[in-house]
């Protein structure tokens, strides 16, 4: 329709968003170039981003006088940020999008950016005399935004034009942007409403962000809560005991938090950085029986002395020790301040706790044990909840935001109010009352109200959810977000349309089924097959598409090696061959299907994940971590992914290193630079958005879709390229970079790639190659190495090199 574009709603249905409206919301404005004041680690990380996202940047610091490059400093924190572990970039060709400058030669060329950005020091001065310099060349309608977290948005903007005051807001990212999916935006005392959309929509849609929109209160909404977090983690290790390896490993993944647990994430931030924070805190936190958790132990002191500032220096709470040829990881005494070999903490409630795969459930069952565990994580989590209920109005009037910004800015699986929650809100409120802990009012109120529990559903007017408001004492609903398909609410609102163990079908609307997988990390086996197949079989009786998605923390990771191991092992070859030969028929039934089949592949995306999204029409996300990495296992792929390569790369020399050496994309990007992905695969940024973009990329394809026919025509080399991949294999033998086994593997690809001992180039078809792909994995499966190499992988989930 002219004069229209389209949006996405809650459960994905198409709505008309008139172009007049984005622009009075300010969103029909376009980004050519932005400018990022401040080169230091979150600086130069903000402009990668950016430069993720295709968006130029200009990343200005102070000139060097004593350098011929006067942009040395840029240039040495662009080059650091390439260099760096985890990648700041997408690709290699990102890091041409940013140019490096200095303030006294290049601020002039912020007048042709459509937004500053300013990551200095943390000092007011500092922020206005720059923020005058940029005021004099910046255009009217620049953008400009600061990423102070502790200074008030009024004091850095006062005095400055009317003009100014309306562009001016604030937007703290997480370091690193890439990886860390918060991005708190503060409005100033004037800014613009529809500056303030734009940010914030663009921050979703284009940087990818989850986007809270937080009050201008010191260290806003998830530091504010994430540091008092830590802080209570550091002073119950100090006061009780607890080692630094014992206190990591109660934080960590058993808890729902990400591996870097508590000591080990100090290290990843920089003592430097909570050093300076900690004193902000201190002072919001003044006069609350809170704010002395905020004062730095004498440990923590000596350790900013010592310059154990954590990975940057070398050393924190953690530090490598080499011993002879080997790397050992060292762990800091927090009462002596000597270091130790890691010492893995045992604790038999979390042993016990440690199978229970339901996360409240788990938590639960330590928090309520009696041992130094159970005692630990309930000291922490008692003050963690009164704490975030006592910031409620202050820094945020509704529990949303400081759950949303837990979960996107420091990876904790719950907030702490949707974990209070899941533990039981009356039970866990009730213990506080009988260990003689005083509630704030709001949740006393709350209890006298008869409330029960701090999210719901709601049936009426139709199936949502609700939060309890904390102010006004009722339950409101939970706001839609246009553009998102959340298949977790359309499955409680509507069931699905058939489920086994691995795998459900799901009706999201318009005419589209959702194949989900829900095994464990997505592993494939025959549940998942056969819900394929059944997915194909409904689409065509009655929708129009299907996509393959889910909301599981990865794609999938490939394929359920338990039942290979065991059919190896006991010689059901009849068995595996006709379980091999199923995978291989569904994923041509998805390639060739009779209406559109779209993929949503994210994460890592591995080994029978890689061969389902190669075999469909891939909406990728932009943190996809791709690739063929079955000769880990001992076998080749064998459910296409040997052919699809074969067909997209057109040199069996190219398909033998990505499949040989097991390569593996960093980013949607790199699987395009790899040859994994078609350059034209659309990426979406934001992972709360990709589930609606497949859909959406589905819709697109129904009015002109054909479906294909399987392919006669595959060129392969025989066996003249038998022999070149052979040489090569042998040649890495006699370097030492394989062992004798893997040249074994290495030679059954090799036969495949060259499809087999053909006489000369000839064209071959697609099953003939899936033909060859399958003989190779049995023979590799009948091998001791191979099992020995799958039994360890399931043991310890580490390759074994054999």
């Amino acid at each position: 329709m002219a004069g229209t574009v389209h949006a996405i709603d809650q459960i994905g249905r198409a709505e008309e968003v008139p172009k007049t409206d984005l622009a009075r919301r300010g969103l029909a404005r376009t980004l050519r170039r932005v400018a990022i004041l401040g080169a230091g680690t979150m600086g130069t990380r903000i402009a990668a981003h950016f430069a993720n996202a295709g968006v130029p940047s200009l990343l200005l610091s102070r000139a060097t006088s004593n350098d011929p490059n006067r942009s040395s400093t840029a240039t040495k924190a662009i080059q650091t940020a390439a260099k760096q572990k985890p990648g700041a970039f997408f690709s290699d060709e990102a890091i041409r999008l940013i140019q490096p400058g200095n303030y006294d030669d290049h601020l002039k060329e912020v007048a042709g950016c459509d937004w500053v950005i300013e990551t200095v020091a943390e000092n007011l001065q500092i922020k206005r005399d720059l923020w005058g310099r940029v005021a004099e060349v910046v255009g009217p309608d620049t953008i400009l935004s600061t990423s102070t977290s502790g200074i008030p948005l009024a004091k850095i903007a006062e005095g400055f034009s009317p003009q100014f005051r309306r562009n001016f807001l604030g937007t703290h990212f997480f370091n690193p942007p890439r990886y860390l999916h918060l991005l708190e935006v503060i409005p100033g005392p004037e800014t613009a409403p529809e500056v303030l959309d734009f940010v914030q929509e663009y921050g979703d849609r284009r940087l990818g962000k989850g986007v809270v929109l937080c009050k201008d209160t010191s260290n806003f909404i998830a530091n504010r809560v994430g540091c008092f977090f830590g802080a209570t983690v550091s002073k119950i290790a100090r006061e009780d005991g607890y080692t630094v390896e014992e206190a990591d490993a109660l934080t960590g993944p058993l808890i729902g938090l990400p591996n870097s647990a508590s000591f080990r994430m100090l290290d990843l931030v920089g003592m430097d950085v909570w050093g300076e924070v900690s004193p902000n805190l201190y002072e919001a936190n003044k006069g609350t029986p809170w704010a002395e958790r905020f004062i730095l132990p004498d440990f923590e002191k000596q350790m900013l002395e010592r310059k154990w500032l954590g990975e940057k220096t070398g050393q924190g709470f953690y530090k490598r020790v080499v011993k002879g040829e080997e790397k050992e990881i060292w762990a800091l005494d927090l009462h002596t301040l000597e270091y130790h070999p890691v010492q893995k903490p045992k604790f038999p409630s979390v042993e016990a706790a440690g199978v229970i795969e339901d996360l409240p459930e788990r938590i639960n069952t330590l928090i309520n044990t009696s041992d130094r565990a159970g005692s630990f994580l309930w000291k922490l989590y008692s003050d963690y909840f009164l704490y975030s209920a006592e910031m409620i109005p202050e820094i945020s009037d509704r529990i949303v935001e400081i759950d949303r910004g837990i979960r996107w800015g420091y990876g904790h699986k719950l907030g702490p109010f949707e974990l209070w929650d899941a533990l039981g809100f009356q039970n866990i409120a009730e213990r506080l009352q009988k260990e003689g802990r005083v509630l704030p009012p709001s949740i006393q109120q709350a209890l006298d109200h008869g409330v029960t529990s701090l999210y719901r559903w709601a049936e009426e007017p139709h199936p949502h959810q609700q939060y309890f408001d904390l102010l006004t004492l009722e339950h409101k609903a939970i706001e839609s977000r246009p553009g998102t398909v959340v298949l977790s609410e359309i499955k409680h609102a509507q069931g699905v349309v058939k489920k086994n163990a691995g795998a459900s079908l799901v009706d999201i609307g318009d005419g589209v089924l959702c194949c989900e997988f829900h095994s464990k990390m997505n592993s494939i086996g025959e549940d998942i097959i056969s819900m394929l197949y059944a997915g194909l079989d409904e689409t065509n009786r009655n929708f129009q598409a299907m996509i393959v998605a889910n909301e599981g923390e990865n794609f999938s990771v490939g394929a359920n090696l338990v039942p290979i191991l065991l059919a190896a092992q006991e010689g059901e070859w009849d068995e595996l061959d006709r379980a091999v030969n199923r995978f291989q028929q569904v994923n041509m039934a998805l390639k060739y299907a009779h209406k559109p089949v779209v993929s949503a592949p994210f994460g890592r995306t591995l080994g029978g994940g890689c061969e389902i999204a190669l075999h469909t029409i891939p909406q990728a996300s932009a943190e996809l971590y791709m690739g063929q990495v079955e000769l880990g296992v001992g076998v080749i792929p064998s459910a296409g992914g040997c052919k699809e390569l074969t067909l997209r790369l057109k040199d069996p020399r190219k398909v033998f290193e990505l499949i040989g050496m097991a390569k593996v994309s960093m980013s949607a990007e790199e699987a395009k630079n790899l040859g994994l992905l078609d350059r034209s695969v659309p990426v979406t940024m934001n992972p709360e958005r990709l589930i609606a973009d497949a859909k959406a990329l589905a819709l697109t394809l129904v009015p002109n879709y054909v479906p294909g026919v399987p392919r006669t025509d595959v060129k392969v080399g025989g066996d003249a390229a038998y022999g070149l991949l052979k040489l090569g294999v042998w040649s890495f033998q006699q370097g030492g970079y394989i062992t004798d086994y893997e040249a074994v593997i290495g030679e059954k690809l090799a036969y495949v790639l060259a499809g087999g001992r053909l006489v000369g180039e000839q064209l071959v078809s697609e099953q003939y190659l899936l033909d060859l792909e399958r003989e190779a994995f049995l023979s590799l499966c009948g091998n001791v190495k191979t099992q020995e190499r799958m039994a360890h992988m399931l043991k310890t989930g580490k390759p074994l090199r054999n």
